[in-house]
């Protein structure tokens, strides 16, 4: 069974949200990483960059495919995390913690709603 936090929300493309403050923090679930494999890139948005809801924001390529990043809230992006330039790895070692992708600000609380709980996002996956 994989690792689901349950204070995070999750979307369907499997990235999670962690309300930190006015800043969400968004990375990829320990699902999503042990489904791609091996990551060895990841693009990002540049800060001050506009995210919509469900739209996407950046890509994430692992030895296997190459596949997109979606956004769980609407939002400008506050923060990249650019450790993952020189070590994507971080995304599967620690994908709730050092592998978080990017922070949001100015998100509408109520878009929280759309999203997944843990146990949506357990369901979902098939677990």
């Amino acid at each position: 069974m994989s690792n689901i936090p349950q204070e995070l929300k999750y979307t369907k493309e499997h990235e999670w949200v962690r309300i930190e403050g006015d800043t969400a923090v968004v990375g990829i679930t320990e699902h999503a990483q042990s489904e791609l494999g091996d990551i060895v890139f990841v693009e990002l948005p540049a800060p001050g960059a506009a995210v919509a809801q469900h739209g996407d924001f950046g890509v994430v390529e692992s030895v296997k495919t190459v596949s997109n990043l979606y956004s769980p809230l609407s939002s400008t992006v506050s923060a990249v995390n650019d450790a993952l330039a020189a070590t994507p790895e971080l995304v599967n070692k620690d994908p709730y913690g050092a592998g978080w992708i990017i922070k949001l600000q100015g998100f509408d609380p109520q878009e929280l709603t759309a999203l997944l709980s843990a146990e949506q996002y357990q369901k979902e996956i098939g677990g």
